[in-house]
């Protein structure tokens, strides 16, 4: 029973640089392979040549985007479609993210154009949340995932060996049957992480392809206790790797692929802050000599605290800031203060750790007021890089079930909705309705006008080079990761 994971072609599709591998499907993936599955992974997205790097004029390039679909020569779905041909799985399993869903259905079209005997599987945060709307409105899906995914996949594949073709009792499992819809109920997620083997990165076919740091994508946790109204993690209690997991899995990475840059995609890495002090300590006692990044929020920092990370080797962390105006941050229930934020960003510049602030604009209710509170607030954090983002409204959170009381958005889409549909606009009612508190032609101006504005801002040489002074060990030992950043950063200027 072979089985081909694929992370659907995104970025690539527009030119954008894309880092790291995907992480999920591999681990995913090495849970099949421990539990004796044969199992390749296809990252379709993994960009040999990219040309943009600038994130902000991201939404202009969609259009391209959706002309692929159209185009029956165009050589990255041909790639795919020879891959899938190649390898010729029993089953396919596609990840699934609401902006790039018509992608993943055209994975999934193309698996069934190949062999119509394929078993094709979608799972992913789209997944978990629309897999009602997937299983309806494409007849190329056979199964949905909902949650976590490696005991589900797992059941299913060995159902599907032992020609079982009713897996009526794999909880987290969606299917159709006959006229209806079955929804399983819910996978209780897994409390022992050490459970799962460490992501087995030589089952990727193009890992030839990543860097040093693009392999030093590490999760040391799984789940989020709060609950931010644009946020679709419906895991809160928060499990973890023990210590040991992850200092093995640092060091056989470094070995297998001499990284030096590692990168914890915890939700928010320092929520257990004696656990990170610990692994801190283990950092520095082993002497490990790597450099690392994390996400974290603005209320669970101290001094202290960050003083050892930076010791143990942290050069970069990244915190959700969100808005300027306290009245939207409070319908966002980030659960912040702009006191704590404008502590949190003394801290990062008095210790030296270089530090992105990540900010949202067009959220429901928001006025043209709160918007400049946002500018303002950025400019006076003076964080190294400041990134912002026109809010989307994704199923399965708070803020999208604001959006449909406030007839914004809708609660359903279909197949040449994905398909025609630029990917910010996903859900909308009105496409060139992005709230309904700003004039619909004042709020494309200014849209522009802030992304300039930050971009202006990161433009700033002081700002650039502290960047490139947090990644000096990297560069050391890594020349080519250098002339690569350089190129980034030519295309993002």
């Amino acid at each position: 029973m072979k089985t081909l994971l694929i992370d659907p072609p995104f970025y690539r599709l527009i030119s954008f640089y894309n880092r790291y591998f995907p992480i999920g499907l591999t681990t995913v993936g090495t849970f099949l392979k421990k539990t004796g599955w044969d199992v390749v992974i296809y990252d379709a997205d993994c960009n040999h040549d990219p040309q943009h790097m600038d994130y902000t004029a991201l939404a202009r390039h969609y259009r391209v985007y959706l002309d692929s679909f159209k185009d029956r020569s165009h050589p990255v779905w041909k790639e795919v479609e020879d891959t899938i041909a190649g390898v010729n799985p029993d089953i396919a399993g596609i990840s699934i993210w609401t902006t790039y869903a018509a992608s993943a259905f055209h994975v999934a079209m193309l698996c069934k154009k190949v062999n119509p005997d394929c078993v094709v599987v979608m799972g992913g945060p789209h997944a978990t949340v629309k897999a009602d709307e997937i299983l309806a409105i494409s007849p190329h899906v056979d199964y949905v995932i909902k949650g976590e995914g490696e005991i589900t996949l797992a059941e299913l594949v060995k159902h599907r060996a032992y020609g079982r073709n009713w897996p009526l009792s794999i909880p987290g499992l969606s299917f159709r049957h006959k006229s209806a819809i079955i929804h399983n109920p819910a996978q209780q997620p897994t409390k022992d992480l050490d459970r799962f083997p460490f992501p087995d990165r030589s089952l990727l076919m193009n890992k030839d392809k990543y860097t040093s740091e693009d392999m030093g994508l590490i999760m040391t946790s799984r789940g989020c206790p709060y609950a931010c109204s644009y946020c679709a993690t419906h895991t809160k209690a928060v499990r973890y790797r023990s210590i040991d997991s992850v200092i093995n899995e640092i060091k056989l990475v470094k070995k297998e692929y001499k990284t030096t840059q590692f990168s914890f995609k915890d939700d928010s890495f320092t929520v257990n802050r004696n656990r990170v002090e610990r692994f801190c300590d283990r950092l520095i006692a082993e002497r490990l000599n790597i450099n690392w990044e994390c996400n974290t929020r603005v209320d669970l920092v101290t001094e202290s605290l960050l003083a050892k990370m930076k010791k143990a080797g942290c050069n970069s962390i990244k915190v959700g800031v969100e808005s300027g105006s306290e009245r939207v941050l409070q319908s966002m229930n980030k659960g912040i203060t702009h006191q704590q934020v404008k502590r949190a960003a003394s801290l990062f510049n008095k210790l030296g750790i270089h530090w992105t602030g990540y900010f949202m604009m067009g959220v429901p209710g928001e006025k043209v007021t709160d918007v400049y509170k946002t500018l303002d607030l950025m400019y006076l954090l003076k964080p190294h890089f400041a990134s912002v983002s026109v809010y989307e409204p994704f199923p399965g959170t708070p803020m999208f079930v604001e959006g449909l009381k406030r007839g914004l958005v809708k609660p359903e889409m279909t197949i040449d909705d994905f398909y025609t549909t630029l990917p910010n606009h996903y859900y909308k009612r009105n496409p060139e309705r992005q709230v309904d508190t700003i004039e619909l032609e004042q709020f494309p101006m200014l849209e522009q006008e802030i992304k300039d504005k930050f971009h202006n801002y990161n433009k700033n040489f002081k700002r650039l080079l502290s960047r490139a002074k947090s990644r000096t060990n990297l560069y050391i030992k890594h020349p080519d990761i250098l002339f690569t950043d350089f190129k980034k950063y030519l295309s993002w200027r």
